[in-house]
Protein backbone atom coordinates (compact mmCIF):
# COMPACT_ATOMS: atom_id res chain seq x y z
CA UNK A 1 0.00 0.00 0.00
CA UNK A 2 2.78 2.04 0.53
CA UNK A 3 4.25 1.62 -2.53
CA UNK A 4 1.19 2.23 -4.40
CA UNK A 5 0.87 5.65 -2.44
CA UNK A 6 4.60 7.04 -3.55
CA UNK A 7 3.35 6.15 -6.94
CA UNK A 8 0.76 7.76 -7.08
CA UNK A 9 2.52 11.07 -5.66
CA UNK A 10 4.81 10.67 -8.03
CA UNK A 11 2.51 9.98 -11.05
CA UNK A 12 0.87 13.40 -9.52
CA UNK A 13 4.58 15.58 -9.42
CA UNK A 14 5.69 14.09 -12.76
CA UNK A 15 2.08 15.13 -14.31
CA UNK A 16 2.24 18.99 -12.33
CA UNK A 17 6.13 19.56 -13.27
CA UNK A 18 5.33 18.61 -17.04
CA UNK A 19 1.90 20.84 -16.55
CA UNK A 20 4.56 24.00 -15.53
CA UNK A 21 6.71 23.41 -18.33
CA UNK A 22 4.55 23.60 -21.00
CA UNK A 23 2.38 26.17 -19.65
CA UNK A 24 5.78 28.09 -19.96
CA UNK A 25 7.50 26.93 -22.66
CA UNK A 26 4.82 24.98 -24.89
CA UNK A 27 4.99 21.75 -26.16
CA UNK A 28 7.64 21.78 -28.70
CA UNK A 29 10.10 23.69 -26.94
CA UNK A 30 9.53 21.71 -23.75
CA UNK A 31 12.01 18.85 -23.04
CA UNK A 32 11.79 16.27 -20.27
CA UNK A 33 15.11 17.52 -19.26
CA UNK A 34 13.18 20.12 -18.01
CA UNK A 35 10.44 17.84 -16.82
CA UNK A 36 12.61 15.64 -14.89
CA UNK A 37 14.45 19.27 -13.28
CA UNK A 38 10.87 20.61 -12.39
CA UNK A 39 9.86 17.67 -10.88
CA UNK A 40 12.89 16.43 -8.61
CA UNK A 41 12.40 12.66 -9.81
CA UNK A 42 14.75 10.37 -11.40
CA UNK A 43 14.69 9.68 -15.07
CA UNK A 44 13.24 5.87 -14.17
CA UNK A 45 10.60 7.16 -12.03
CA UNK A 46 9.40 9.43 -15.00
CA UNK A 47 9.76 6.87 -17.48
CA UNK A 48 7.99 3.92 -15.22
CA UNK A 49 4.68 5.71 -15.60
CA UNK A 50 5.40 7.46 -19.03
CA UNK A 51 7.33 6.46 -21.96
CA UNK A 52 7.21 9.56 -23.85
CA UNK A 53 6.74 13.42 -23.93
CA UNK A 54 3.50 12.83 -25.81
CA UNK A 55 2.21 10.54 -23.60
CA UNK A 56 2.99 13.08 -20.24
CA UNK A 57 0.90 15.91 -22.20
CA UNK A 58 -2.15 13.19 -22.77
CA UNK A 59 -1.81 12.63 -19.13
CA UNK A 60 -1.84 16.55 -18.07
CA UNK A 61 -4.82 17.02 -20.43
CA UNK A 62 -6.84 13.91 -18.93
CA UNK A 63 -6.60 15.89 -15.48
CA UNK A 64 -8.38 19.10 -17.62
CA UNK A 65 -11.56 18.04 -16.14
CA UNK A 66 -10.77 15.87 -12.93
CA UNK A 67 -12.86 18.66 -10.65
CA UNK A 68 -15.88 17.50 -8.26
CA UNK A 69 -17.71 21.00 -7.20
CA UNK A 70 -21.29 20.93 -4.74
CA UNK A 71 -24.85 20.54 -6.74
CA UNK A 72 -26.58 23.12 -7.39
CA UNK A 73 -30.30 23.76 -7.19
CA UNK A 74 -30.54 25.02 -10.32
CA UNK A 75 -28.73 23.13 -13.12
CA UNK A 76 -27.51 25.76 -15.07
CA UNK A 77 -25.49 27.14 -12.46
CA UNK A 78 -23.65 23.96 -12.64
CA UNK A 79 -22.33 25.24 -16.11
CA UNK A 80 -21.53 28.66 -15.01
CA UNK A 81 -19.39 26.97 -11.85
CA UNK A 82 -17.43 24.95 -13.95
CA UNK A 83 -16.50 28.22 -16.56
CA UNK A 84 -15.86 30.63 -13.24
CA UNK A 85 -13.95 28.17 -11.79
CA UNK A 86 -11.43 26.75 -14.44
CA UNK A 87 -11.39 30.92 -15.20
CA UNK A 88 -9.84 31.48 -11.42
CA UNK A 89 -7.60 28.37 -11.73
CA UNK A 90 -6.29 29.03 -14.76
CA UNK A 91 -5.02 32.35 -12.71
CA UNK A 92 -3.32 30.08 -10.36
CA UNK A 93 -3.00 26.79 -11.50
CA UNK A 94 0.20 25.67 -14.19
CA UNK A 95 -2.11 22.38 -14.78
CA UNK A 96 -4.69 24.37 -16.53
CA UNK A 97 -2.66 26.93 -18.09
CA UNK A 98 -0.87 23.80 -19.62
CA UNK A 99 -4.33 22.27 -20.69
CA UNK A 100 -4.92 25.46 -22.56
CA UNK A 101 -1.61 26.09 -24.22
CA UNK A 102 -1.87 22.32 -25.16
CA UNK A 103 -5.35 22.10 -26.43
CA UNK A 104 -4.69 25.28 -28.93
CA UNK A 105 -1.42 24.14 -30.01
CA UNK A 106 -2.59 23.67 -33.70
CA UNK A 107 0.79 20.69 -34.36
CA UNK A 108 0.80 19.29 -30.94
CA UNK A 109 -2.55 18.25 -30.50
CA UNK A 110 -2.33 16.14 -33.58
CA UNK A 111 -0.42 14.06 -31.62
CA UNK A 112 -1.76 14.41 -28.11
CA UNK A 113 -5.27 15.50 -28.88
CA UNK A 114 -6.85 17.79 -26.83
CA UNK A 115 -8.97 19.11 -23.51
CA UNK A 116 -11.86 20.77 -25.31
CA UNK A 117 -14.01 17.22 -26.31
CA UNK A 118 -13.78 16.49 -23.01
CA UNK A 119 -14.83 19.54 -21.59
CA UNK A 120 -17.82 19.85 -24.08
CA UNK A 121 -19.03 16.38 -23.01
CA UNK A 122 -18.95 17.88 -19.66
CA UNK A 123 -21.19 20.90 -20.68
CA UNK A 124 -23.34 18.61 -22.70
CA UNK A 125 -24.56 16.86 -19.52
CA UNK A 126 -25.20 19.43 -17.87
CA UNK A 127 -26.95 21.27 -20.15
CA UNK A 128 -29.07 18.22 -21.18
CA UNK A 129 -30.21 18.01 -17.59
CA UNK A 130 -31.23 21.45 -17.37
CA UNK A 131 -33.29 21.19 -21.05
CA UNK A 132 -34.94 18.38 -19.19
CA UNK A 133 -36.06 20.51 -16.53
CA UNK A 134 -37.22 23.11 -18.60
CA UNK A 135 -34.34 25.61 -17.37
CA UNK A 136 -33.37 26.43 -20.90
CA UNK A 137 -35.66 28.36 -23.53
CA UNK A 138 -36.93 25.69 -25.86
CA UNK A 139 -34.26 26.32 -29.29
CA UNK A 140 -31.81 25.22 -26.84
CA UNK A 141 -29.72 22.07 -28.35
CA UNK A 142 -27.24 20.85 -25.39
CA UNK A 143 -24.30 20.05 -27.61
CA UNK A 144 -24.08 22.69 -30.11
CA UNK A 145 -24.32 25.71 -26.61
CA UNK A 146 -21.79 23.01 -25.03
CA UNK A 147 -19.33 23.78 -27.83
CA UNK A 148 -20.37 27.12 -28.18
CA UNK A 149 -19.66 27.61 -24.49
CA UNK A 150 -15.86 26.27 -24.72
CA UNK A 151 -14.93 27.84 -28.28
CA UNK A 152 -15.90 31.18 -26.69
CA UNK A 153 -13.82 30.38 -23.57
CA UNK A 154 -11.22 29.79 -25.10
CA UNK A 155 -11.16 32.77 -27.14
CA UNK A 156 -11.93 34.61 -24.21
CA UNK A 157 -9.34 33.10 -22.52
CA UNK A 158 -7.04 33.46 -25.20
CA UNK A 159 -7.55 37.40 -25.25
CA UNK A 160 -6.64 37.85 -21.19
CA UNK A 161 -3.73 35.51 -21.75
CA UNK A 162 -2.38 37.66 -24.79
CA UNK A 163 -3.52 41.44 -23.30
CA UNK A 164 -2.80 40.82 -19.30
CA UNK A 165 -1.38 37.81 -18.68
CA UNK A 166 -4.93 36.35 -17.53
CA UNK A 167 -5.27 38.91 -14.86
CA UNK A 168 -8.68 40.06 -16.13
CA UNK A 169 -10.05 36.11 -17.13
CA UNK A 170 -12.33 35.97 -14.39
CA UNK A 171 -14.14 39.36 -15.42
CA UNK A 172 -14.20 38.80 -19.01
CA UNK A 173 -15.54 34.86 -18.44
CA UNK A 174 -18.44 36.64 -16.28
CA UNK A 175 -18.97 39.42 -18.93
CA UNK A 176 -19.34 36.45 -21.67
CA UNK A 177 -21.56 34.39 -19.48
CA UNK A 178 -23.26 37.59 -18.95
CA UNK A 179 -24.16 37.80 -22.76
CA UNK A 180 -24.60 34.17 -23.63
CA UNK A 181 -26.68 33.32 -20.93
CA UNK A 182 -30.04 35.12 -21.95
CA UNK A 183 -29.82 32.86 -25.09
CA UNK A 184 -29.96 29.75 -23.66
CA UNK A 185 -31.81 30.33 -20.05
CA UNK A 186 -35.44 30.38 -19.27
CA UNK A 187 -36.40 33.98 -18.05
CA UNK A 188 -37.20 33.17 -14.74
CA UNK A 189 -34.03 30.82 -14.66
CA UNK A 190 -31.94 33.33 -15.67
CA UNK A 191 -32.70 36.02 -12.87
CA UNK A 192 -31.66 33.81 -10.39
CA UNK A 193 -27.84 32.95 -12.09
CA UNK A 194 -24.85 34.32 -10.32
CA UNK A 195 -22.18 35.00 -12.53
CA UNK A 196 -20.26 37.22 -10.45
CA UNK A 197 -16.39 37.75 -11.12
CA UNK A 198 -15.44 36.23 -7.46
CA UNK A 199 -17.74 33.19 -8.30
CA UNK A 200 -15.18 30.73 -9.48
CA UNK A 201 -13.16 31.54 -6.31
CA UNK A 202 -16.60 30.98 -3.92
CA UNK A 203 -17.30 27.53 -5.74
CA UNK A 204 -14.32 26.58 -5.19
CA UNK A 205 -14.01 27.44 -1.52
CA UNK A 206 -17.36 25.77 -1.09
CA UNK A 207 -16.27 22.39 -3.21
CA UNK A 208 -13.19 21.87 -0.23
CA UNK A 209 -15.65 22.29 2.47
CA UNK A 210 -18.06 19.35 0.88
CA UNK A 211 -17.35 16.38 2.79
CA UNK A 212 -16.72 13.09 0.89
CA UNK A 213 -19.54 10.39 0.82
CA UNK A 214 -18.48 7.44 2.74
Amino acid sequence: MAQQERAVRTRRAVLEAAATVFAEHGYTAATVADILKTAGVTKGALYFHFDSKEALAKGVLELQTDMALPEQEIKLQELIDVAMSVAHRLVHEPLLRAGARLSADPMGRRHYGSAWPLWVDVLTDILTVAHQRGETLAHVVPREVAELVVSSFNGVQLYAQLETDLEDVEYRVSVLLKHLLPSIASAPVLMRLDVAPDRGARILREAVQVPVPA
